[in-house]
């Protein structure tokens, strides 16, 4: 399966996002300019990650969470960004695959 392209994660999120929190047409904009930068940044940190045979780095990968969410809340209302952080964010996360291989290898 290929990866999504930062536009295409970004209109994948704005589609989970902008309903469940009533945002207005101001909103969508730069919510999606948030996530835009959000992903870029992300995506650079795993191809340079990868370029350099190491892992992400955990802190580096929470402070552009952090960065984003701080940038979000500017742009939510109190109520939008608690149902955010809330209900919405965890469909945001990739889904693992469910089950796979066990029983016996032979």
């Amino acid at each position: 399966m290929q990866r999504q392209t930062v536009s295409e994660r970004v209109k994948s999120t704005m589609g989970k996002i902008t309903t469940p929190l009533g945002l207005n047409a101001s909103q969508v904009t730069s919510t999606s300019e948030a996530f835009t930068d959000y992903y870029n940044a992300q995506t650079k940190m795993f191809q340079d990650a990868r370029t350099s045979g190491a892992r992400p780095d955990r802190a580096a990968m929470q402070k552009l969470a952090d960065d984003r969410d701080a940038k979000l809340k500017t742009i939510f209302t109190p109520d939008q960004y608690t149902k955010f952080k809330g209900e919405v964010e965890a469909t945001l996360r990739p889904q693992r695959r469910q089950g796979g291989g066990g029983g016996n290898n032979n």
